[in-house]
């Protein structure tokens, strides 16, 4: 087998990514098989963090949120990341992968306090990090969460995984038929079409760092090992 293409990413996993096909909520089938993507590659000896997002846990939030003052909603929707990163840690250590996970709201029960230094030393000795609880702050996303940490570790990538489209399209492929898939977009010319990459604020900071983007289909469970492998998936987010 070739070289890995990077030596450091860090995988972004939208709650959505851990659904499978529930309503709400974590399906363990989904999860095994994304556990085994990332011992696969980490086997290979590529250093991997992970941010995952909430999205699966807050869909059966939003009744409660409904009306709610916005910093107290994300920070529920921190917490629910937090739950998704326990889960996901549980499933790496069954495909026999030691993981970490780090908060960057300190329950300290069950992870350890996001600290920069530590993280790196985790990926050094062929852990994987798991973020969890987004950037500790409301209103940032955690989009920028991954887009931050990556940047703190010098990841040299970042793996977007989607949930069920191959890439960014023209336009939303689940609204407009017309849409097409874009296979290189600049940084810069995705905030200006306003693309639904990532956020705004996660896009310039990946553009100010010259930070590359892969944006993937996650429900191909051989993407991950391609896209490390050097070969082209989806869409990719240059400078």
């Amino acid at each position: 087998m070739s070289e890995p293409a990077f030596q450091r990413i860090l995988l972004k996993l939208s709650g959505e990514a851990l659904m499978g096909e529930l309503d709400y909520g974590t399906d363990p089938v989904r999860l095994r098989t994304i556990a085994k993507q990332v011992a696969a590659i980490h086997a290979r000896g590529v250093e991997v963090a992970i941010v995952v997002g909430a999205g699966n846990i807050y869909r059966g939030m939003q009744g409660a949120a409904a009306g709610m003052d916005r910093a107290t909603a994300d920070y529920m929707g921190m917490l629910a990341t937090v739950l998704n990163a326990l889960a996901f840690q549980d499933a790496l250590e069954k495909e026999g992968v030691h993981t970490r996970v780090q908060s960057a709201i300190t329950i300290s029960e069950v992870a350890e306090p996001y600290i920069r230094r530590r993280a790196m030393r985790h990926l050094e000795k062929q852990r994987v990090v798991i973020f969890a609880a987004g950037t500790g702050n409301p209103f940032f996303t955690t989009d920028t969460a991954a887009a931050l940490r990556a940047v703190e570790i010098h990841a040299e990538a970042i793996l977007m995984a989607k949930n069920g489209v191959e890439g960014v399209y023209t336009a939303d492929p689940r609204k407009d038929p017309d849409a097409t898939l874009i296979d290189e977009i600049t940084h810069m010319d995705a905030i200006q079409r306003q693309l639904r990459v990532m956020d705004s604020t996660a896009l310039t900071l990946c553009m100010e760092n010259r930070l590359p983007l892969y944006v993937f289909n996650m429900d191909d469970e051989r993407n991950i090992e391609r896209i490390v492998s050097g070969e082209r998936v989806g869409t990719l987010v240059a400078t």
